[in-house]
């Protein structure tokens, strides 16, 4: 890779040349990087996202340089990922792995620079029931134990809430079978790293809390 002024020159010649954002210029001379690489980066194993999309890391990456994705906002990315038929949770695991690994954010920060906690997990009930526990108000308060309210919802797929402290949570809930089901959350609009690792911990005890009432 060339000297880091030399770099700068070549960038800013290229962009000239093309028109190019320096982000996208750049990747045509910063040496790439390996699949493993990127799976670390994305904080997702190359192993699970071709098992659910298909293609891995390293695929995903030159198709979406190809697209110039990194010049894009992120709805707009996330849009194209899913008409390449990709399911809505992993539409935008794909989004926000490949905005890591090209630097546009840092684990569990938004492209605005506020950060989210995230989470996920597996119940051994239908998605209606599972999505049930978080839409019945009577269910939810015996292991929620916070006071939200529910700002939109696409039974039983897909809820947005807002939570006490007027940040957002939104749940994608998946059926992975007659009697297994999955939900993931983002905790979103939290104003730094603190609060989003914070948040991760709150979440983890609250769905054991869920595991037990669904039990």
């Amino acid at each position: 890779m060339p000297k880091q002024k030399d770099l700068k020159r070549l960038i800013r010649a290229r962009m000239k040349k093309t028109g190019e954002a320096y982000t996208a210029a750049r990747l045509h001379f910063v040496k790439k990087e390996s699949a493993p690489d990127y799976a670390a980066k994305a904080g997702l194993s190359d192993a699970s996202v071709t098992k659910a999309t298909g293609r891995t890391w390293a695929q995903w990456v030159a198709l979406l340089d190809e697209a110039k994705a990194a010049e894009k906002p992120h709805p707009e990315i996330a849009r194209y990922v899913s008409s390449l038929g990709v399911q809505s949770w992993w539409t935008q695991m794909v989004t926000v792995g490949y905005e890591r690994i090209r630097g546009l954010r840092e684990r569990g920060q938004r492209r605005g620079g506020a950060h989210e906690a995230s989470k996920s997990r597996t119940f051994p009930v239908p998605v209606e029931t599972l999505f049930a526990a978080f839409a019945n108000a009577r269910r939810r308060a015996k292991w929620l134990r916070v006071r939200i309210a529910i700002r939109s919802s696409n039974p039983p797929k897909r809820m947005r809430i807002a939570w006490e402290d007027d940040t957002v949570v939104v749940f994608e809930f998946t059926s992975k079978g007659a009697a297994k089901s999955a939900v993931a959350l983002a905790h979103q609009k939290l104003p730094n790293k603190a609060a989003a690792e914070a948040a991760k911990k709150a979440w983890a005890a609250r769905l054991d809390r869920l595991g037990e009432f669904l039990f």
